[in-house]
């Protein structure tokens, strides 16, 4: 008798069927576990055998065949431990009533205890989209598969549990969708910033149209500070937007069951010493990397030219997508990758050229090389550069405070932001990620306008992509002053932010 038993896949960001069939046959006793298994797969024998001896269940002393379908698709983790394990009793043609439409997955202590897995949101997603309508999972994962929605999911903590509730002696309870509390973000405010207004002004409009940013200063100025201060006045995560974010950090096994769904935008801030692999992802096991996880949020990048050039131009293809695609030897995977990069640098290796002309110990030759380690087309897709100085001592040390809260720069990007979802009908849809056909429609400047942006395309020996980025940051700057046209001084403005001390 062969047992079948229905499970779920996961390739990248999508989840599958897969089908557990399992059959016993004459021989001599062996386990044999096909349909592409990786090696966490492969293991599932001495933890399925082990469980089942301990938990006093029947283990059959024949030769075992799994297959795995479909056979075509690698099958990757330990999440199939328990569906294998139920195919093997209903394959002894013991008394396990399994319905049609009810999935299985989770990893198996030897003592037959559930273990969470990893990307359990987007196989629950999976499993109501192919009409499966009961779902059981390890306990720590309930939560995160409740928040799909239409399929009804039980945490099962034991195998000795999940029988007694299929024979029907003692049932499980389902889990209850979680639902989210308001939070608020947690983060230090914009107000304790003494002077640097262009800057928090920079930010602001980076903030409201999700443009990509460039602060360049000299060392302790306050690059880092202003940058750890952005997630503060970022605008709150729609239910669609956070759905993405958290299948994402349920595929890189990073969520908790204390907060199943993230509900504030990621702020990802990577050691300069981090892999091209880091960034982008991949591995063994192809996970998303700092680029994916940073989707819908922000991905800091303090000393950018202290980054290797490799790990750095990794950058290029997200940033002009909003996607990146892995490939490997093993397959190729796809993450969303539509973030808002926020980078700080020095102008030069002792920090001062152009600032402190005394201080500064570097020759022009060493500057140069220095701000090679950036190329032209990365900084050419940044859409604003923007210098940060160093404050007066009067300004450091005024008692009276002069700078708005975090609060309100955060409402003035909120309604910049509702106007977007209202002028583009999308809530994933910003400025800064506008496509050419809308951003010819929607980017379109007055006449006196117009006429800077030509005077400066040929003084400023700007590139047709630095155009569109002008154009789209006008856009947003005309957004936070509600108005419909873009006007010369929206693009004034959006001009002086292209005009950078990093070249």
């Amino acid at each position: 008798m062969v047992g079948n038993v229905t499970s779920l896949g996961l390739t990248g960001l999508t989840g599958y069927r897969v089908g557990v069939e399992c059959f016993l046959s004459g021989g001599l006793p062996g386990f044999e576990i096909v349909g592409l298994p990786d090696a966490a797969v492969k293991e599932a024998r001495d933890r399925v055998r082990a469980a089942a001896k301990n938990t006093d269940l029947a283990f059959p002393q024949r030769r075992i065949t799994v297959n795995l379908t479909p056979a075509d698709k690698r099958k990757e983790g330990s999440l199939y431990d328990l569906p294998i394990l139920l195919g093997l009793l209903v394959s002894q043609d013991v008394s396990l009533p399994l319905a049609s439409d009810a999935a299985f997955l989770g990893e198996l202590s030897l003592s037959g205890r559930l273990r969470p897995v990893r990307g359990v949101l987007t196989m629950a997603l999976a499993a109501a989209a192919c009409g499966i309508q009961s779902l059981y999972v390890p306990m720590e994962n309930a939560v995160e598969a409740s928040m799909a929605r239409g399929i009804t999911v039980y945490g099962v903590p034991h195998v000795t549990d999940l029988l007694a509730h299929l024979r029907g002696t003692v049932p499980l309870t389902p889990t209850t969708p979680w639902t989210p509390q308001p939070q608020t973000v947690k983060c230090a405010d914009f107000q304790d910033v003494r002077g640097q207004e262009n800057v928090k002004r920079a930010l602001e409009v980076a903030a409201a149209g999700g443009h990509n940013i460039l602060l360049c200063g000299p060392p302790g100025a306050g690059k880092s500070m202003l940058a750890s201060r952005l997630p503060s006045i970022l605008p709150s995560l729609t239910y669609d937007e956070s759905l993405e974010c958290t299948q994402l950090y349920s595929v890189a096994h990073l969520l908790s069951a204390e907060e199943p769904l993230l509900l504030t935008r990621p702020f990802r801030a990577p050691h300069h010493t981090v892999s091209a692999v880091g960034l982008a992802g991949g591995g063994s096991v192809m996970r998303p990397g700092e680029i994916s996880l940073a989707h819908n949020g922000v991905l800091f990048l303090d000393e950018l030219p202290e980054f290797p050039r490799t790990s750095l131009e990794v950058l290029r293809q997200p940033m002009e997508n909003g996607t990146l695609t892995i490939s490997r030897a093993a397959g190729s995977v796809s993450y969303p990758a539509r973030f808002m990069l926020v980078a700080a640098m020095n102008p030069c290796k002792c920090g001062w050229h152009s600032f402190d002309n005394e201080r500064c110990r570097c020759s022009e030759t060493s500057v140069e090389i220095y701000r090679s380690r950036l190329s032209g087309p990365l900084l050419d897709r940044i859409d604003m550069h923007v210098t940060v100085r160093n404050i007066e001592y009067s300004e450091l040390t005024s008692r009276t405070p002069t700078s708005e809260p975090s609060a309100v720069i955060r409402a003035r990007v909120e309604t910049a932001r509702a106007l977007q979802r209202a002028r583009y009908g999308s809530d994933h849809l910003t400025n800064a990620h506008l496509p050419a056909d809308m951003r010819a429609t929607h980017c379109i400047p007055d006449a006196a306008g117009a006429a800077l942006l030509e005077q400066a395309f040929t003084s400023l020996k700007l590139t047709p992509r630095s155009y569109d980025r002008i154009v789209k940051v006008a856009r947003t700057i005309a957004d936070l002053a509600g108005e419909t046209q873009i006007q010369a001084l929206h693009v004034a403005e959006a001009l002086q932010y292209r005009r950078t001390t990093s070249r």
